[in-house]
Order: C-alpha cells, then sequence, then structure tokens
C-alpha cells in the first residue's frame, strides 16, 4: 500500500522534501516520521500512517509533492491508512484553483440597468463577477473590484513571463547557479504579490529612547533572572499594540472580493526573524494580554524554534500586524514590505546617538539623544496618510513616554 502526502493546512496544497529518512528495506512503525516538508515557510514533519516494510521510496530530497502523492509503498504489518478513504480519482487531482463565486447559469444576475450598460461598455460579464448586495445584485464596486482583480492577475501573468526568460550571464564572463530554495521562492511571490496589489505608502519618524535604555538596563538583570531578555523589540510590541488599540483600521484586513474591511478584536503581532533560509515571520498572539515577561519569554522561544525551523505553519498564520527590527543588524531607515493579507508593518532600525533640541519653559538646550528610526508602511486603499501620521506618532509617544508599571515583574 501506498503512503501518500497528507492535508497541509489551510491553503497549502504543496511543498518540497528538505529530509527523507527511510530507504527500500526499512520497517517503520505508525506515526514515524518518514522525512519532512517545507511549505510555506514552516518546515513540517510527516509521519507514515501504518507500519510496514519500505518496499519502494518514489521520492527524494528536493522533489516538489501534492497532497494526496504517494511517498512510499508499503509491505503491510497491520493498521490503517487514512488515505484509503480518499478514491483513487481525487488524489490524482491537481488542486483546484478557487474563483470568485459567479451567478447561477443560465439566469442573468441581478444587477440595475446602468450597471448593465456600464459592464456592456467595458466588456465585462456580469456572469463573472461576484454580487455584494443582498440576493447577490451586483453594484457599481462590484464592477470596480472584478476589474481590480483581473488587473492583478493579469500583471502577475506578465511578471511571471518576464521572469521565465532565461538569460545566458557566461557570454560575459564566468558565473555560479544556485537553485533557490523553496523557502526563498515563497518569499519571492509573497513581497511580489504584496508589492503589486498594495499601493504602499511609508511614513517615517524617530523616537527619542534614552530613558528608555536606561529603564531597560535597570530592570534587565531581573528579568534574566526570570530566564528572560528583555529586548527593545518587547517595548515596540506594547507600543504598537496600544496604537493599534487606538487606531483599530491599522489591525484589519481588506476582502477584496466582498470590499470589507476586516477589523479584528485581537492582537496577533508578527515578529519577522532572520534565519539561515531566509525571512520567517511567526507569530506571538494575544499580545496585548501579555506582560513583558511573558513577551520577552514566548518570543525568545519562537524565535529559537523558527531559526531551527521547527515553526509550525499555524504558527506563522493568523498575525495582524507585523514587526521587522533589524537594528541588531544595522542600518536606519527602510521601507518594509506590507505582510498581506495584513495593512501596516512596522520597520525598527538601529537606534542612533544625535544632537537634539530640549526645550523647557524657559530655554532651549543641545544635548546627545538615543534616536530611534522608525519606518511604517501601509495599504493606501485603507489607510490615509494622516491617519499612518497619527498612529506612527502614538508609537513614539508609548516608547518616550514608556510606563514604569509594565516593567515592574
Amino acid at each position: 500500500m501506498d503512503i501518500r502526502i497528507p492535508n497541509l493546512g489551510e491553503g497549502a496544497e504543496s511543498g518540497s522534501v528538505v529530509s527523507l529518512f527511510v530507504k527500500e528495506g526499512d520497517k517503520v512503525a505508525k506515526d514515524q516520521t518518514i522525512l519532512e516538508l517545507e511549505n510555506e515557510k514552516a518546515v513540517a514533519p510527516i509521519p507514515s500512517t501504518h507500519s510496514g516494510t519500505v518496499k519502494k521510496v518514489y521520492v527524494k530530497v528536493g522533489d516538489k509533492v501534492s497532497v494526496g502523492q504517494a511517498i512510499l509503498s508499503l509491505e503491510e504489518s497491520g493498521g490503517s491508512l487514512t488515505s484509503q478513504n480518499i478514491p483513487q480519482e481525487i488524489l490524482s487531482q491537481p488542486a483546484q484553483v478557487q474563483r470568485p463565486v459567479k451567478s447561477i447559469p443560465g439566469i442573468p444576475p441581478p444587477a440595475s440597468p446602468s450597471v448593465r450598460k456600464v459592464a456592456g461598455e467595458l466588456g465585462v460579464d456580469l456572469m463573472q463577477v461576484r454580487g455584494s448586495e443582498a440576493g447577490g445584485r451586483i453594484v457599481m464596486a462590484d464592477i470596480r473590484a472584478y476589474i481590480a482583480s483581473l488587473k492583478s492577475a493579469s500583471a502577475s501573468e506578465r511578471i511571471d513571463s518576464e521572469h521565465s526568460r532565461s538569460i545566458d550571464f557566461s557570454k560575459w564572463g564566468p558565473v555560479k547557479k544556485t537553485a533557490l530554495s523553496s523557502l526563498r521562492q515563497k518569499i519571492g511571490q509573497k513581497m511580489t504579490e504584496s508589492w503589486t496589489t498594495i499601493p504602499h505608502v511609508t511614513q517615517f519618524d524617530e523616537a527619542n529612547i534614552t530613558e528608555l535604555m536606561t529603564l531597560r538596563k535597570k530592570v534587565g538583570a531581573a528579568y534574566e533572572k526570570k530566564g528572560a531578555r528583555l529586548t527593545l523589540t518587547h517595548f515596540v510590541m506594547k507600543a504598537v499594540v496600544a496604537a493599534l488599540k487606538k487606531y483599530p483600521q491599522f489591525n484589519s484586513s481588506l476582502d477584496e472580493g466582498s470590499q470589507e474591511l476586516v477589523t479584528k478584536e485581537y492582537f496577533h503581532i508578527g515578529i519577522a526573524v532572520d534565519t539561515d533560509s531566509g525571512l520567517i515571520v511567526p507569530v506571538v498572539r494575544d499580545a496585548d494580554k501579555k506582560s513583558l515577561l511573558d513577551l520577552a519569554k514566548e518570543l525568545d522561544a519562537l524565535a529559537e524554534k523558527t531559526r531551527q525551523r521547527k515553526v509550525s505553519l499555524d504558527e506563522l498564520k493568523g498575525g495582524t500586524f507585523t514587526i521587522s527590527n533589524l537594528g541588531g543588524i544595522g542600518g536606519t531607515f527602510f521601507t518594509p514590505i506590507v505582510n498581506k493579507p495584513e495593512v501596516a508593518i512596522l520597520g525598527v532600525g538601529r537606534g542612533v546617538l544625535k544632537p537634539v533640541i530640549i526645550k523647557n519653559k524657559t530655554k532651549e538646550k543641545v544635548e546627545v539623544r538615543l534616536m530611534l528610526p522608525l519606518g511604517l508602511s501601509y495599504d493606501h486603499r485603507v489607510i490615509d496618510g494622516a491617519d499612518g501620521a497619527r498612529f506612527i506618532c502614538a508609537i513614539v509617544e508609548t516608547l518616550e513616554n514608556f510606563d514604569p508599571k509594565l516593567v515592574k515583574l
């Protein structure tokens, strides 16, 4: 009997084999890990659904496989396969791309004469358009959303076509070719999708974190005794959550099909982690309900798990806002790309000592302060520039006037 790739989770249809732990002739126990599969940005262990002796292995490291594909065949020694309940014709079918809901065949979709006229002038088939009003009625907003989706698909196809043309660079000198890992390819696909479908705006500002770093230094040893290393990122997470509560549109996603703004009432913060394989963004859930100590412990464990590529696919999903802190590496301002389907992301650079004018009631003086560069990128379809400025100012305000009570253990 064949052991097949199981369901990999919502929206996941395929992956690449990064490790293979069995060979022909090996005895395999039920639930024993037989290979590791890189899917999205996670590496997942795939267990055997049965026990027996390996008769033939159908895949090798580096192969791309999809749900339902046979991995190996076993000579049975008891138990049952979960995939036996799935018809062979279904297992052999490729994954189908989900399309917008269409009108019932043969029945004209409900729409006003003016909408039908515009659709006719633009060459839009109303049978292909999802109506957002009651009873599936199509309005002008639905026409615009449909045209926007066609433009996005066209742009993606054009980019794919351009990228498919290979250039022989060896004509001009020696070259070295290295295959992109599936993770690197996935990052590229996600970044291209975000950049081509989201109109980006980036708002810059600086925060005076001199007092904040003094506060961190005072409590650092106490946190280490509790098994946690308190860093600037944890303070930034608290500042971001406070700003998200004040400006909830930054904690939302745009449903392009229904043209609805989905505002989340939970605060799951994605933190970009630099790994040997590329940038991965695990998610710290319910950051608003956790203390600085809790955040420090959880993020440290999650980041280490991510670097070892042991983070699960579920731990990479569900984020409502992302923070990318490059301060530990260097550099100042940069423009982060929104992590779709989120609508905003905060980029944090390295703090720099600068002369700053300090004002009081009687005079002004110049003093050296530690200034933190910040870059807030956001989806201009959802967020206006004025709100972008208010949001980043709220983050600066929290960092510059951080409540000492939040730091106490």
